[in-house]
Formats: C-alpha cells, sequence, structure tokens
C-alpha cells in the first residue's frame, strides 16, 4: 500500500505540508509521495481537471494499490478522479466530496477567503491566514508555511466535478473539529457523503500540527459499507 497526499488551495511544495505525517507512516513501512497541482504551482496555471490529471499520473506509475488523500480543496480533486483501479481507499480531511455537477462555490465553504487579483488567479487573504488556517502553528511552522502561500486559478472554485469517486469507493472523512477555515458543521454535512467518518479535536492542518492523529487514521483498516 503507498499513499498519495494532495495539498489544498493556495499553497505550494506539497511534500513540506504533508512530511510530518509522511515520517510518521515511514516508520510504518508505508511510502508515500505528494501531488504537484497545476492550478497553483505551474504557469500557465491549470484548472481542476488538470490538477486530476496530475494526480491520476502518480496513480498510473504503479500497480501498487493507492490511498489518496485529500486536503481541503485536494477532496474536489480525488473526488474528480473517479474509480481509478489503483485507489483503495479515499480520505477527506476537513474536506469536500462534490456530486456531479457540483463545484467548490457551491458547498459552503464557509465565507470568501481569498482576494481575486483580476489576472485569472486569486489568493488567500494574508489576514485571515494565522486566526483562520494555522492558529495552532507554532512560529517558526508558521513562517516556514506563510512561504509556501501560492496564487492559484481562479476558475477551479467554479468547475463542478465530473466523477464522484466517493460513490464507487471506500471513504473516510476526517472532522477537524477546531477548525476556523472550514467550519465544522459544513464539514459534517460533508461527511454525510463518507462510508465512515472520524472527529479529531483539531485545527485546519493536522497533519502538519497533529501528524500522529492523522497517521492513526491512514493506519485503520479500509471501512466497508
Amino acid at each position: 500500500m503507498r499513499i498519495v497526499f494532495v495539498h489544498g488551495a493556495f499553497v505550494r511544495d506539497g511534500a513540506w505540508w504533508w512530511q510530518p505525517t509522511a515520517e510518521v507512516l515511514a516508520r510504518h513501512g508505508l511510502r508515500s509521495s505528494a501531488a504537484v497541482l497545476p492550478s497553483c504551482e505551474s504557469e500557465p496555471r491549470g484548472d481542476l481537471h488538470a490538477d486530476a490529471e496530475a494526480v491520476r499520473a502518480l496513480l498510473d506509475a504503479s500497480d501498487e494499490p493507492a490511498l489518496l488523500v485529500g486536503h481541503s480543496y485536494g477532496g474536489m480533486v480525488i473526488t474528480t478522479l473517479g474509480d481509478h483501479p489503483a485507489i483503495h481507499r479515499l480520505v477527506y480531511v476537513t474536506s469536500f466530496l462534490p456530486d456531479v455537477g457540483e463545484a467548490l462555490a457551491d458547498l459552503g465553504t464557509g465565507g470568501p477567503v481569498h482576494i481575486s487579483h483580476g489576472d485569472g488567479t486569486a489568493s488567500v487573504r494574508e489576514e485571515l491566514v494565522r486566526p483562520r488556517f494555522a492558529q495552532d502553528f507554532d512560529d517558526r511552522t508558521y513562517a516556514a508555511a506563510a512561504g509556501r502561500l501560492n496564487r492559484q486559478n481562479e476558475a477551479v472554485f467554479g468547475q463542478p466535478a465530473t466523477r464522484a469517486a466517493w460513490r464507487e469507493v471506500p471513504s473516510t472523512y476526517v472532522v477537524c473539529g477546531e477548525d476556523r477555515a472550514t467550519l465544522p458543521e459544513t464539514q459534517r454535512a460533508q461527511a454525510a457523503r463518507a462510508t465512515d467518518v472520524v472527529e479529531l479535536p483539531v485545527a485546519h492542518h493536522p497533519f502538519v500540527t497533529r501528524p500522529d492523529l492523522v497517521a492513526g487514521v491512514l493506519l485503520r483498516p479500509r471501512p466497508t459499507g
């Protein structure tokens, strides 16, 4: 089994964000990789479907079954992949499970947190980063995270899902009970679509600040039902 991580919106360098959890999983003998999303890490910026194709390429690279983990916007990406044969299980971390035809903008994300730059890109509002997304980061970690914020193709927020992988593949939803960016009630509404649900007393980026808890969820057996 391998783990494929898909990060959320407005950031680059997914490997950095997921590294604390990847290190815990490595001690259990599990390999992992982090996707590079064209919508916020390439020029010109790709769209939702380009992001999905980037993750598909990672899945295609090996016949080994994969546990696919999406954070926040990353849930849109992993859902759009559909029933790729390598996907053994889906894990959504404070994320979104759109049905076919639903876009991120349709799913009640808790109010505008980004600013448009008028060139087709947007970025998170700087004054909201610490209080909404990173209230549990220490100063050193926050400085490293802030240096990895990035603009994203604004189109991804209005693009609808063309597949709904959670209808075809067992899924786990991780509700982050102390999240101020995606409110817990929004998460619980999305979690109703998943096969099973785990709620943790964590904020928006638990794979950075509580990797032990996130790894514990990933190490659980695949849900059935």
